[in-house]
């Protein structure tokens, strides 16, 4: 079934866009919320004109995108989370956590717009975050230990010579 979009659907399109999907999607959900139409040959002609009309609005709705993703440009985040003796997270963090960490750097960005999966080890990641379907921007995410990294290393060494010590009592 082919579809025109009347606002933006992740990981579908965007708005205005021709899509297929499958029947049940369109008839079920997208047409009856008002998220699209159907792709007649009238709906398709009347989006090609109302495109010509918003021209220039749409020049102006990217270069708003352009300048918020300058914001971004440089813009590197380390969040701490609390992380198991196997370097595992207790949790993710997810799109929400960025997001609530570019607010504390004075950047609002909606945690929808940001896409990544969810980080479950220490490390260092990457999110994106789309601001239009023309302007994306890479953001870096550094996962640290949250207090643990000097707490860990004793911790790490003690086993192995917690260990040894029975081994050695057998022995004699």
């Amino acid at each position: 079934m082919e579809i025109i979009l009347k606002e933006d659907v992740i990981g579908l399109g965007y708005k205005n866009d021709i899509v297929n999907v499958k029947n049940g999607y369109g008839r079920n959900y997208l047409i009856p919320t008002g998220k699209a139409v159907i792709a007649s040959a009238s709906a398709k002609k009347i989006l090609a004109e109302n495109l010509k009309q918003q021209a220039h609005k749409l020049a102006a709705i990217l270069a708003a995108a352009e300048k918020e993703a300058e914001a971004l440009n440089g813009v590197a985040l380390t969040i701490e989370a609390k992380v198991s003796s196997t370097g595992a997270l207790y949790g993710s963090v997810t799109a929400a956590n960025v997001a609530e960490e570019l607010a504390k750097k004075g950047i609002e960005v909606d945690r929808k717009k940001i896409l990544m999966k969810d980080i479950k080890t220490v490390g260092e990641f990457a999110a994106t975050v789309v601001f239009h379907k023309q302007v994306k921007v890479e953001v870096p995410v550094t996962v640290l230990a949250e207090g643990q990294d000097e707490v860990a290393a004793p911790a790490v060494e003690a086993a192995p010579a917690v260990e040894e010590a029975p081994a050695a009592e057998v022995a004699e």
